[in-house]
């Protein structure tokens, strides 16, 4: 009997397998291991799940089809913040079977710990569900969370990511939390945030100038607040937000002028999709990116007629949309106006408010009153923005909710640091195969700003452990970011802005090139010492030639013509030739002294920018002569269009220079000076416009490819923000056989540089990088 016990014993384990699955990616600290362990658990499965230096090392056991349905599902039915770049699995002999049940043991201490800290992610829906239970111990507490959402970059103060090393570290865990804490079944497991309202971070409401008044509830104070028309000053997860009543003009102006934002767009935040929906036309896409974890701001399409303010987004019909992300939002939301104008708590150009100190302090004078809490935010980061286009949704702005998650690269390599810009700047950390972008900054116009960029920059190599061996900067002599490499007493690189461009868009796409690089924005310092800006580069991230570039022409006041736009109207049309009396450029004061400057060529600068080329195009059809933001007249030029574009456009050439290809616009110009004076609109004038710039690109694009043979083009730089431009040359250029990159993961416009700065500074210590062409 004892021999036939035994034989069944060896036959039920030879009837069971044992695997080793190893799991990279973003897979610590996001409740990847008790997903595992339960996953384990209901299909009967033996083994353990750990911490290791690359990842996950899981070993199972138990019976094939359950392993196929265990390994099926690590994939499938991951926890929402856990990011899995590859899974490897290796078979176990089956004489090591025979483990009683599944643990998660320690982390092993030998190795050195891969450290990945996830985003800051939305609330949850069971999360959401605790909120709204009256019978929960959670219910309406503001600061809900477990492993599946809630603050994560935004507390880290150094690593290993563990509660002693966050903002949280103050709020000791009650008995109820800790038990949550420690129990592998349960979704709080590990969850550092952790909290409730015995234990956790509170509320507090003060007035104007933080006393803090005495209220039943704060949240329902605050909502009768904004329903009054009051500016509040909200704190959440990466900083303060400036909250109003959507449908209150008065308020939302009030709103503009006390922050000194004169006509940039708001984005509003709105309770659910059917809220959204009530005010936008919204695609699959669009829903599927506003009700993600990451929760951004959405680009949408304005329906007609809506109930807002009409400040909100004077003269664009497209509105910023975000759902609630944090359950303070949530609540927020159910006890006042249905949709608030949330936009970032700073006096224009400043970096976000995230101290409450700070907030009382420099927003006095703003807000009327003040929804605060006393968890500190280590980490300030604004809203992400994306827009749907070209098939994809594609990140404008990189911030909450995307990083510090990092962007896959062909290739491994030395730690290097790449400072992006001066408007819209982000850091970028190369360590090994992966590059971390920084979370939005912002311009680089003031100290505070500064002090901001100095922070994350330290903060990036501290939590993923590493010291960059390179510093690179922007070619621009006079950037702030150029001036904070050169002060770190590190090896630096310059490169130059547009190489920059081309190389983040290669890197994203894990391509090695070389490529055509059509780069196209308002302004990037050249190595010939003008502004460039609509340019085309061949070459990948070591090497470039600048192949062609639009006909150079002068800003009249050099940086002045930024924002007096007809300015630029009046350089450019000087140089084609065009007298601009009659046009309304002509009309505006000064108008006479700038064209006697450039009579005498005195007093300007050259610029071969596509971005000032759409300001001047505005300013002569008479669409706008001074922009009150970055790229107000290139927006406001593309939505003339009214989504539409020509058939045929206006006449341009080619030129070739000794050192490349002049793409001549000033037959354009001649042609749309003559078309306004003849009486087009604005509307006919933007499409003609447009097809022309989708032909001037389309020929250079060809004219490349019959030089060079190469038939991949990159799209890159701020002007690929425009929608119609973009969606329409993508089409025409993939019509004719060529593959286009595009971004996606990270931002088209000046915002995305810095990886192309990283990337080439790793072909600078390799020895391989040639700079650019001129």
């Amino acid at each position: 009997m004892a021999e036939n016990e035994a034989r069944g014993a060896l036959s039920g384990l030879s009837q069971r397998e044992r695997r080793r699955i190893e799991v990279r990616g973003i897979v610590q600290g996001v409740g990847f291991r008790p997903f595992v362990w339960r996953l384990a658990h209901q299909l009967d499965l033996a083994g353990f799940v750990r911490n290791a230096s690359s990842g996950v090392v899981i070993e199972v056991e138990g019976k094939p089809d359950a392993l196929d349905r265990f390994e099926t599902a690590l994939r499938s039915e991951a926890p929402p913040l856990a990011r899995i770049d590859s899974i490897d699995r290796h078979s176990i002999p089956p004489s090591v079977c025979g483990e009683p049940g599944f643990i998660i043991p320690e982390s092993s201490g030998g190795e050195a710990m891969q450290t990945l800290i996830s985003p800051d992610i939305a609330t949850c829906p069971a999360c959401l569900a605790d909120i709204a239970d009256p019978a929960g111990r959670r219910y309406r507490y503001a600061f809900t969370n477990c492993t599946d959402c809630g603050p994560r970059y935004t507390i880290v103060e150094r690593i290993p990511y563990d509660r002693p090393f966050t903002t949280m570290k103050r709020f000791e865990l009650c008995p109820d939390c800790q038990r949550e804490y420690n129990d592998p079944g349960d979704r709080r497991f590990h969850a550092q945030p952790n909290a409730c309202p015995a234990c956790g971070p509170k509320l507090e409401l003060c007035d104007a100038v933080g006393v803090r008044l005495a209220v039943g509830d704060e949240i329902t104070a605050a909502g009768e607040l904004l329903a009054g028309g009051k500016i509040l000053a909200i704190k959440g997860i990466g900083g303060f937000h400036l909250a109003v009543d959507a449908s209150n003009e008065a308020a939302v102006r009030r709103l503009r002028s006390r922050k000194g934002r004169e006509e940039k767009p708001f984005a509003v935040m709105v309770r659910d999709l059917a809220a959204a929906r009530a005010l936008c036309d919204i695609s699959p896409e669009e829903k599927a990116a506003l009700a993600s974890p990451q929760a951004p701001i959405v680009l949408l399409r304005a329906r007609q007629g809506l109930s807002l303010a009409p400040s909100i987004a004077p003269g664009n019909d497209r509105l910023g949309v975000m759902l609630p992300y944090s359950p303070l939002h949530w609540l927020l939301l159910r006890e006042g106006p249905k949709v608030l104008v949330m936009t970032s708590a700073n006096f224009s150009e400043e970096p976000l408010v995230a101290d409450n100190a700070e907030a009382l302090e420099r927003l006095a004078g703003i807000a009327d009153a003040f929804l605060m809490h006393d968890r500190p935010i280590a980490r300030r980061c604004d809203d992400s923005v994306v827009m749907s286009m070209a098939g994809a949704v594609r990140l404008i702005r990189r911030s909450r909710g995307y990083a510090p998650a990092p962007v896959r690269l062909a290739e491994s390599g030395p730690p290097v640091l790449g400072t992006g810009g001066e408007l819209k700047s982000a850091l970028c950390l190369v360590k090994g195969g992966e590059a971390f972008m920084s979370q939005h900054i912002g311009d680089m116009k003031n100290y505070e700003a500064y002090r901001h960029f100095d922070d994350v920059a330290a903060h990036l190599q501290r939590i993923f452990q590493t010291e960059a061996e390179l510093l690179v900067h922007d070619q621009h002599p006079a950037y702030m970011t150029t001036r904070w490499a050169l002060e770190q007493g590190k090896p630096t690189l310059g490169v130059q802005h547009h190489h920059a461009h081309l190389a983040s868009c290669l890197a994203e796409h894990q391509h090695s090139g070389p490529a055509i690089g059509l780069t196209l924005d308002g302004a990037g310092y050249g190595t010939d010492g003008t502004v460039w800006g609509g340019e085309v580069l061949i070459g990948d991230a070591a090497r470039a030639m600048r192949f062609a570039s639009l006909e150079p022409m002068p800003l009249p006041g050099g940086d002045v013509a930024v924002r007096q736009v007809w300015r630029t109207a009046l350089g450019w049309l000087h140089r084609s030739g065009v007298s601009p009396e009659g046009l309304e450029c002509f009309r505006q004061p000064q108008s006479a002294q700038v064209l006697e400057l450039l009579r005498k060529e005195v007093g300007t600068s050259e610029s071969s920018s596509c971005g000032r080329l759409f300001d001047a195009v505005a300013s002569i059809c008479g669409l706008r002569h001074e922009a009150r933001y970055e790229g107000q007249a290139a927006i406001e030029l593309m939505q003339a269009a009214g989504g539409r574009i020509a058939e045929a456009g206006y006449r341009f050439g080619f030129e070739r220079k000794p050192n490349r290809w002049l793409m001549l616009i000033s037959p354009m110009l001649r042609d749309i000076a003559a078309a306004v004076r003849a009486g087009a609109s604005s509307t006919e004038i933007s499409r003609h416009f447009h097809r022309t710039l989708v032909g001037i690109f389309s020929e250079i694009t060809r004219m490349a490819y019959l030089e060079t043979g190469l038939k991949t083009v990159v799209l890159s730089g701020g002007v690929f923000q425009n929608q119609l431009l973009t969606e329409t040359l993508a089409r025409e250029l993939e019509s004719n056989g060529y593959q286009v990159l595009m971004h996606a993961q990270v931002p088209t416009s000046d915002g995305g540089i810095s990886l192309g700065q990283a990337v080439i500074g790793r072909e600078f210590l390799r020895g391989s990088y040639r700079g650019v062409d001129n």
